[in-house]
């Protein structure tokens, strides 16, 4: 008879994938190690997440802010502005950094095709897109909110890229403002 699961025990497993993918990377990851890291086995990994890429797709949905809510009941474009750069300053400094490098990585290996990690990344895309799309139609924009919310939630992901790469903060955050400036008026 299997075992029954321990939630505690695979909910401390995914928070600490995502540090650990943050430190070490995902191109060559492999079980044994990020076990042994973890303090268990790869066996154990398989029997709580069935496959490596499950693992990292569970690991990443549990860091994900509620977007939908940051940008919910938003009444004016200085509102959406502002929301817009508090989001960005949480997720480009501190401890963030550590669940947004894990998610560039992943969003980057989806790239390849049939890799095993686009369907999150589509996911991913299409929640931040459809959430900013939803505060710029409330706030009555009439320049095509789903294009905008494209090239701002692309655009802001390449700066976080760069600033990640570079450690430019000031530049970074000098782009991001002026590119939320930019596309929501």
């Amino acid at each position: 008879m299997a075992r029954p699961l321990d939630h505690a025990k695979r909910a401390e497993l995914l928070a600490s994938v995502v540090r650990y993918i943050a430190e070490h990377g995902l191109a060559d990851l492999s079980l044994r190690p990020l076990a042994a890291e973890l303090g268990t086995s790869s066996r154990m990994l398989i029997y709580y997440f069935d496959t490596k890429e499950n693992l990292l797709v569970q690991a990443l949905a549990t860091q994900r802010p509620d977007i939908a809510a940051v940008f919910a009941g938003v009444d004016d474009a200085a509102e959406l502005r502002e929301r817009a750069w508090s989001f960005w300053k949480a997720n480009s400094a501190g401890a963030d950094q550590t669940s947004v490098r894990a998610m560039l990585q992943v969003i980057g290996a989806a790239c390849a095709p049939h890799g095993p990690y686009a369907d999150y990344a589509n996911d991913a895309i299409t929640i931040f897109v459809e959430a900013f799309t939803a505060g710029l139609r409330s706030i009555g924009t009439d320049d095509e909110p789903e294009v905008v919310a494209t090239l701002l939630i692309s655009g802001l992901r390449g700066i976080l890229q760069d600033r990640l790469i570079t450690g430019d903060v000031e530049r970074t955050d000098r782009a991001a403002r002026r590119l939320i400036d930019r596309m929501v008026r």
